[in-house]
């Protein structure tokens, strides 16, 4: 039973660590450009959230479309043809293709319509 509850406590704390580096990631980065309730200088993230997950409902595409479109944006594989009309294609962004995984699947997991500890 020792060993099931230091598993558990293990994992639980693996998970709630894996959460706060994808929060950092997502905030420390998208957020300059990518506001979450208000579009400025790019859609906002509950837009680009909705199209995603209307496009791709499971987490799994989702987050691999999403990953591979930012590691190399390009107009004819984009979801959101009127926001590259409205403020031009995404710049190409020098992250590995794990941490956009880390980041698409924070995306996907995040209402930003709710309040979160991360919201801003």
């Amino acid at each position: 039973m020792k060993i099931v509850q230091s598993t558990f406590l293990f994992l639980l704390i693996s998970q709630l660590h894996a959460d706060k580096i994808s929060a950092l990631l997502f905030h420390g980065n998208c957020t300059t450009c990518h506001f979450e309730l208000q579009e400025k200088s790019a859609p906002s993230m509950i837009e680009v959230r909705q199209r995603y997950l209307n496009a791709f409902p499971r987490k799994k595409e989702f987050v691999k479309y999403m990953s591979q479109w930012v590691k190399n944006p390009s107009q004819e594989n984009s979801i959101m043809q009127d926001a590259i009309a409205k403020h031009k294609l995404m710049p190409q962004l020098a992250f590995d293709k794990e941490t956009l995984k880390e980041i698409s699947s924070y995306i996907y997991d995040i209402d930003f319509t709710k309040l979160h500890n991360e919201h801003k």
